[in-house]
């Protein structure tokens, strides 16, 4: 009896650790300051994983309110990849350091006011290009999307940031 109990066990954890099948390579979470409606998410959703194609796999989530909770949980947790938040949020956050710097992927120049200064693990202030606000991409203007106030980055503690980097570059093309 003991024996078919284990074997139970066993079972029902080996079946829930494998639940939700693989993991995207660089999960986004999308949270604008009105919210993101679900038909624009789906609109969103389709036409990057269309762009980007299949590697690196995307997923993105969205929230259809803004949740001051939520955006730390999300940050905090370390799964996403790539966030997308409202400017206000993107800008308080950047004392705190924790972006990474995407000036070897896209032309700062590009996106000056995605550059800003941080200070380095040695104290020193360095500038470096760390958002891209989204009104100015091509993936809102070919979905007739305003991303005015949106602001794309990777967070520090983004788990494959080579590959939130390579789907990055293709969020940032004009």
């Amino acid at each position: 009896m003991k024996v078919k109990l284990m074997v139970v066990v066993l079972l029902i954890v080996t079946v829930l650790a494998g639940c939700g099948g693989p993991k995207e390579d660089v999960p986004i979470f999308m949270m604008g300051s009105q919210g993101i409606p679900s038909e624009v998410a789906d609109k969103l959703r389709d036409s990057l994983k269309e762009k980007v194609g299949e590697a690196p796999t995307v997923a993105l989530n969205t929230s259809p309110m803004f949740s001051m909770e939520k955006m730390v949980v999300e940050l905090a947790a370390g799964g996403n990849g790539i966030m997308i938040l409202g400017e206000e949020q993107f800008l308080g956050m950047a004392p705190q350091n924790g972006y990474v710097a995407l000036d070897d992927v896209i032309n700062p120049e590009d996106y000056p006011t995605g550059i800003l200064e941080m200070t380095d693990e040695e104290g020193n202030k360095e500038k470096h290009l760390y958002g891209i606000p989204l009104e100015e991409t091509k993936w809102m203007k070919e979905l007739d999307l305003n991303g005015k106030g949106l602001v794309a980055f990777i967070p520090m503690n983004a788990k494959k940031q080579e590959e939130a980097k390579k789907v990055m570059k293709i969020i940032a093309e004009k």
